[in-house]
């Protein structure tokens, strides 16, 4: 089996994050709170990132540390193994304050590889 390639994931999760960002433009919390599609969409694509980031290499995440590989992992174990017990407060401020910064560090790292080639 090929080895995988760590930049994949982290490309996809880039991808998610961004969808994440486009899909919260002008909401506000009330708006948040009252959309049920929308909590379900932002929570199912929070899972999706830390799905991908479990995929990304040990070494890679070591070599990485800028991004809070744990956390995000995290996240996506709480949803998929305590889902009835999803707290959208949490998973608001991620969406709406997390999300940027990890944009830009995801940003980084696949701008850094586009420098290496």
């Amino acid at each position: 089996m090929p080895p995988k390639d760590d930049l994949v994931y982290v490309e996809h999760m880039l991808d998610i994050a961004r969808q994440i960002e486009a899909k919260m433009t002008g909401i506000d919390r009330a708006a948040f709170d009252s959309d049920e599609n929308l909590r379900l969409a932002i929570t199912h694509l929070v899972q999706t990132i830390g799905e991908a980031a479990r995929l990304v290499g040990d070494d890679f995440q070591d070599q990485h540390t800028e991004v809070p590989w744990r956390q995000i992992m995290g996240m996506r174990h709480r949803i998929v193994h305590d889902y009835l017990n999803v707290d959208f407060d949490i998973v608001w401020e991620v969406a709406n304050r997390e999300i940027e910064t990890l944009v830009g560090q995801l940003e980084s790292l696949t701008q850094d590889d586009d420098t290496d080639s």
